[in-house]
């Protein structure tokens, strides 16, 4: 393996990428879901990815990326588990497991659609994109991320973050203006 295939599958590299994902899960589950803090749960996942890196047979960004989900999904489950007092609810691990894939399926479609050169560009777009969505203040991040990410509504993610709709089109308006410039910058 390379020094530049080894680089591009670390796991560090993708926590940026991970917190953007938890934050959209846990924003499914509702108000208890406000317990979990996605940067502690993606800090246990990367911990966990570090130590059993060594197991991982895989040898594109892609199958780290769908490795890391599974694992950030398996520490999702036990953080909300642990506010559930231990309970086992089935329904909720598969309401977990379902927004990681929904997610993160928005990122594969595009990444499918394109050669294996091309995907490592594109990989590393979505790591700076998740960096720089991180730099953005929390209820801009948290609308570009249900408008574009998950797909709502305007008039959904009003709902969800108990806004108007002119509301989070100003937020969406700002957040992609702050990304575009921020982008742009590192170009």
């Amino acid at each position: 393996m390379t020094d530049e295939m080894t680089d591009r599958l670390l796991p560090e590299r993708y926590r940026s990428f991970l917190i953007m994902l938890a934050r959209v899960s846990l924003r499914d589950l509702g108000p208890m879901a406000r317990k979990v803090d996605a940067s502690d749960v993606v800090q246990e996942a990367l911990l966990q990815a570090h130590v059993a890196l060594p197991e991982f047979r895989g040898t594109t960004s892609v199958e780290l990326r769908a490795w890391l989900r599974t694992i950030l999904a398996n520490k999702l489950t036990d953080a909300v588990r642990y506010w559930l007092r231990g309970k086992r609810d089935v329904g909720l691990e598969q309401t977990i497991r379902e927004s990681l894939s929904k997610s993160d399926g928005r990122v594969a479609v595009l990444i499918h659609k394109t050669d294996p050169g091309q995907r490592i560009l594109i990989d590393e777009k979505l790591i700076r994109l998740a960096e720089t969505l991180e730099t953005l203040p929390e209820d801009q991040c948290a609308a570009v991320e249900l408008r574009h990410l998950y797909g709502y509504s305007v008039s959904e993610i009003a709902s969800q973050m108990g806004r108007t709709n002119p509301s989070v089109a100003g937020l969406l308006r700002r957040g992609l203006s702050g990304l575009r410039e921020q982008l742009e910058d590192l170009a």
